[in-house]
């Protein structure tokens, strides 16, 4: 059995067992009791305020203004800067994301938060090292390693959706280091 055999069955073990004990846990919420108290209040009519007295000051406003052109330059600015990355590169056998990525990330969450109807498609790819059924796995989990940080930042799961290609679309071809470092990645697309 190779490493990679192992620990991809080592992990889907170890999530299998996580999974069966977060079903296992229950949690019991404490009775109401008919002694719970109840605050009644009746209404009270306001009273005019004497002819020739000053008007009662009335509360401030806890409202703060929108500026609606700065908050359109700030979608505008969130969207270029989304546009202008859109793949996420990782390590070998890792789907980590680098905290080189976190501005990126950033950007495409503010630039979903701020157009609900937008959609994007993640897709998870690998190197060609590694069985297929490895690669495409993999692929997947780099993915949904995207998918969930932007999902920390705001973006709303609806919008998004994870695949993987594994090893079938490689952006650089070769067999070397260079070539495979290119091809360790997640690429995010409108749809």
């Amino acid at each position: 059995m190779t490493t990679r055999t192992y620990r991809l069955r080592t992990a889907l073990a170890l999530t299998a067992a996580l999974a069966l004990l977060a079903g296992c846990g229950t949690t019991k919420l404490p009775e109401q009791t008919a002694t719970t108290p109840v605050e009644t209040r009746s209404p009270v009519a306001a009273t005019p305020a004497p002819s020739g007295a000053a008007p009662a000051a009335t509360p401030q406003s806890q409202v703060t203004s929108v500026d609606l052109e700065r908050d359109a330059a700030a979608r505008a600015a969130a969207q270029a800067a989304a546009s202008s990355g859109r793949i996420v590169y990782f390590d070998f056998d890792s789907f980590v994301i680098k905290s080189d990525y976190k501005s990126l990330l950033d950007a495409h969450a503010q630039a979903l938060t701020a157009n609900r109807g937008k959609r994007l498609v993640i897709e998870g790819h690998a190197d060609e090292r590694g069985g297929r059924e490895y690669n495409l796995a993999l692929g997947q989990k780099r993915a949904a390693a995207v998918l969930n940080s932007l999902k920390l930042l705001g973006a709303n799961d609806g919008q998004m959706e994870a695949v993987s290609f594994g090893a079938e679309r490689p952006a650089a071809t070769g067999s070397n280091e260079d070539a495979w470092a290119k091809n360790r990645r997640a690429e995010l697309k409108d749809r």
